[in-house]
């Protein structure tokens, strides 16, 4: 099907909903055909409001759409079954995987369909996390945090890794995964050998980059738009057991800018580190937030705010780098360390250095979670923004976002700022990354909290601030882990890939039924932002 005749039909289909529904099947009251429940799968549906209250919102608590019911499955055939019946039903009603409901713009909720609770499938007698020698099969429901556990315990570990291990499989290959890793092996979506996914017909399909590519490569990063993921095969490498964890603070950014691509270019010295990331830290942050962090201490934040009251500069950079070993390579980690410093800009003297287990590195942000838990600070409005800027913009970016709009503010939550490759990331995935042409780009996440009613409205004001200089000032960014208001939004944002990504959209969920909560296309069920 065309793509302008697609789109008409889905807009069609949401304005005839009303009357198909009444006058082909009987519908109970909360919208769903009364013979759902003469599925095979009826007893592992629930329709009380406690069950579907629980997922009428996400991580985010800035938009709330509450479902009809929510499946909880044994197997990926139950989700087979269901949105099987959808497709088959005269008014298709929606269907959204959920797996932690860490999205923050409602992209995992279904108004008025099913939620899948892909945790439920994890439940069952038999482990969904299988490891062999060089990849593992891993459940879309399953934890990452246990993708590692069952992995160490062969002396593996997967490649790439998102900053929070507590979300799933299925939930960060539908996005794209990135982190401190990825400037060498891609982001997740890019070390998946193999998929199992249920598409929007209900076929349940095994795919690669070999088989039913295009379903494959649709699926990582197509934020749930083409089919659940309810399994993925993803490589694996020889697992640490230490991590050397730094942190290098500096003032000038381009200093910063230019020593975090060194480090992650074919320039960089052999003895180079295998994780870069970077944070920024408004001054006004270091000197009326947190006294302490789980990694710096009150000393080292006053050490900071003392840096950044001596600069000009309305931010401190620290730049977040690690350096793994084992028992082989204990002896001259300090050495390579020392090796790799020599060629930084860094202030000097400002270098923070723990030593610590890999599994505690890579699960660094949970003991962060539990300070903010305690703090009740976690579950509060999260108006995330994440950007990729070219890398040509980024120090326009940096003078009039964090210098200019962001520069004195005191936001709850964090700014982070570091490059990857584009080369690591295939354009066959759905998955976005800046079109300028360049062999770098950065991503900025402006990862901030709403720690009383007023301020979300002032932080949406913000991101909305952002946008509109990146639009006004031509920087051709990206958002990551997306959100768009309208069709010509989406349009924009997937640019000369729209055609294709409309005429996927018609081959694997030509009813619109699978996560509706993305908005990109029109379904007869629509969010309403509170």
């Amino acid at each position: 099907m065309a793509r302008t005749g697609f789109v008409a039909f889905l807009i069609g289909m949401a304005s005839i909903v009303s009357v198909v529904t009444g006058q082909l099947r009987h519908m109970p009251a909360g919208g769903l055909p009364h013979d759902i429940f003469a599925l095979g799968i009826a007893s592992k549906i629930r329709i009380d409001r406690n069950s579907t209250a629980m997922a009428s919102s996400d991580f985010g608590r800035i938009v709330e759409a509450a479902p009809e019911a929510i499946l909880h499955p044994a197997t990926p055939s139950d989700i087979a079954a269901l949105i099987r019946f959808s497709a088959s039903s005269p008014a298709p009603f929606p269907v959204s995987p959920r797996g932690q409901g860490h999205s923050v713009r409602g992209q995992s909720l279904a108004p008025g369909g099913v939620i899948v609770d892909m945790p439920a499938l994890g439940r069952g007698h038999h482990s969904r996390i299988n490891v062999s020698a060089d990849y593992v099969d891993a459940g879309g429901e399953q934890l990452w945090i246990d993708v590692l556990r069952a992995t160490l315990e062969q002396g593996l570990a997967p490649r790439v890794w998102t900053d929070y291990l507590r979300i799933t499989v299925g939930g960060t290959l539908s996005n794209a995964g990135i982190g401190g890793q990825a400037f060498r092996h891609g982001p997740q979506i890019a070390n998946v050998q193999e998929l199992d996914v249920v598409t929007g017909t209900g076929d349940m399909v095994t795919c690669s980059r070999e088989k039913s590519s295009d379903l494959f490569f649709a699926a990582l990063g197509g934020l749930g738009q083409f089919g659940v993921i309810t399994r993925a095969r993803i490589m694996l490498e020889q697992a640490p057991k230490r991590v050397r964890w730094v942190r290098l603070a500096y003032s000038d950014v381009a200093m910063f800018t230019r020593d975090q691509e060194l480090l992650i270019s074919k320039r960089a010295s052999k003895a180079r580190f295998d994780y870069v990331e970077g944070q920024v830290q408004l001054n006004m942050t270091l000197a009326e937030g947190p006294k302490s962090t789980p990694f710096f201490s009150e000393a080292d934040i006053n050490r900071l705010a003392g840096l950044a009251s001596q600069s000009s500069s309305a931010a401190i950079y620290i730049m977040e780098v690690a350096m793994y070993y084992n028992d082989t390579t204990a002896s001259y980690v300090d050495k390579k360390l020392e090796k790799v410093l020599e060629q930084l800009s860094f202030v000097p003297g400002f270098v923070f250095t723990k030593d610590v287990r890999y599994v505690q590195f890579l699960d660094r942000v949970r003991e962060e979670e539990e300070v903010l838990r305690s703090a009740g600070l976690w579950d509060v409005p999260h108006p995330w923004l994440n950007l990729f800027i070219p890398r040509s913009r980024i120090l326009d970016f940096d003078t009039g976002v964090i210098k200019g709009l962001l520069g004195g503010t005191n936001p709850v939550g964090v700014i982070l700022m570091y490059p990857m490759n584009t080369a690591k990331w295939d354009d066959r995935m759905t998955a976005m990354a800046p079109l300028a042409g360049e062999d770098m780009f950065y991503t900025v996440g402006l990862l901030r909290s709403a720690v009383v009613a007023s301020d979300l409205e002032i932080l949406e004001g913000e991101n909305e601030a952002v946008l509109s200089f990146c639009d006004k000032e031509g920087i051709e960014c990206k958002q990551y882990l997306p959100h768009h208001k309208s069709e010509d939004g989406w349009k924009e944002h997937f640019g000369t890939r729209w055609s294709r990504i409309a005429e996927l959209k018609a081959k694997f969920d030509p009813h619109a039924i699978l996560s509706p909560g993305q908005r990109i296309f029109p379904s007869p069920h629509l969010l309403s932002d509170t």
